[in-house]
């Protein structure tokens, strides 16, 4: 998020009532290999990599950019939340301005996690960069993404057909 304007990073934990979302540090790496290369975390998202080449590649310590927490649930990496500025695949009306992306391990499904997660993230957001309007974009198919834009009060902008599905484009503004 650094090229929507200067933020501290990382900045403090952002603790709620069950998680913590922090930066990425080096305990996390097996977790962020878990993660990717889970089928089941990437049914809509083109399909998982495989886990010797996460491996091979991930580095010992995951990546710190702005925008980019894990979540934690009780000193484990259960998710990771992205805020990032959408880039040249993302559709005219969202291009340059900030994207939600979400990935949480499969035995935190079903929990709230994600939700509370995002809230959270989304507040920090709104603090940071106040007025700044937020996109998301999932498949239509993902009916769980789908519930947790619509209670994290995106509303639809558009629906387009990429990589082979249908998707759906959602936008919150901070108003």
């Amino acid at each position: 998020m650094s090229d929507l304007g200067p933020i501290a990073w990382p900045p403090d934990p952002i603790k709620t009532e069950r998680l913590v979302l922090r930066a990425p540090e080096a305990r996390d790496r097996a977790a962020f290999i878990e993660l990717l290369a889970s089928p089941e975390v990437h049914t809509y998202l083109g399909g998982a990599r495989p886990r010797a080449e996460l491996e091979r590649e991930m580095p010992f310590a995951p990546q710190r950019w702005p925008g980019n927490f894990v979540v934690e649930l009780d000193a484990e990496m259960i998710g990771q939340i992205l805020l990032r500025r959408g880039t040249e695949h993302s559709r005219p009306a969202a291009a340059g301005k900030a994207d939600l992306g979400y990935l949480f391990l499969p035995r935190a499904w079903g929990f709230g996690y994600a939700a509370e997660a995002c809230a959270a993230a989304l507040d920090w957001f709104d603090g940071v960069f106040p007025g700044k309007p937020v996109f998301l974009t999932t498949q239509t198919a993902n009916a769980g993404s789908m519930r947790l834009a619509a209670k994290l009060g995106f509303t639809e902008v558009e629906r387009f057909h990429a990589w082979d599905a249908e998707q759906w484009l959602g936008l919150r503004s901070s108003d």
